[in-house]
């Protein structure tokens, strides 16, 4: 699989959010490296804990950044965001439940995982706050 390229079309106009993104682009891209590679199970699990731990450490950003400047639609993003841990969260339990390797088709889904909550609920929510900030 290709690496994540940050680009302008994955930019929300916030750039603390922007900064969130990229760093999240290149946690996906160590781990995309690291099953390419064939890296140990155990490394593979830690690069994939660290990615998700981001990625909630950058809703609460998000989610606070909404709060102080009055998002309406702070409630179904907060759902999404619920949500999108969740999921993620399942598929961690069932790469280490069964004691396999992140698979490619694992990688698939984080990909569109990550750039489809960027080009939609995010991309909303940049052009309400770049306006109030």
């Amino acid at each position: 699989m290709k690496d994540l390229v940050w680009d302008r079309i994955l930019s929300v106009g916030v750039d603390e959010v922007d900064d969130d993104h990229r760093r999240l682009l290149d946690l996906f891209n160590i781990l995309n490296h690291s099953v390419s590679e064939g890296s140990a199970p155990e490394y593979l699990a830690a690069v994939l804990e660290e990615l998700i731990n981001c990625t909630a450490w950058h809703f609460s950003h998000e989610e606070r950044l909404m709060l102080k400047h009055g998002y309406d639609g702070l409630a179904e993003h907060r759902t999404e965001h619920r949500d999108l841990m969740q999921s993620v969260r399942a598929l961690q339990q069932e790469i280490l439940q069964a004691g396999s390797r992140v698979a490619d088709e694992d990688l698939v889904y984080l990909e569109r995982w990550l750039t489809q909550h960027i080009l939609t609920d995010d991309a909303k929510m940049g052009a309400y706050l770049s306006q109030r900030m």
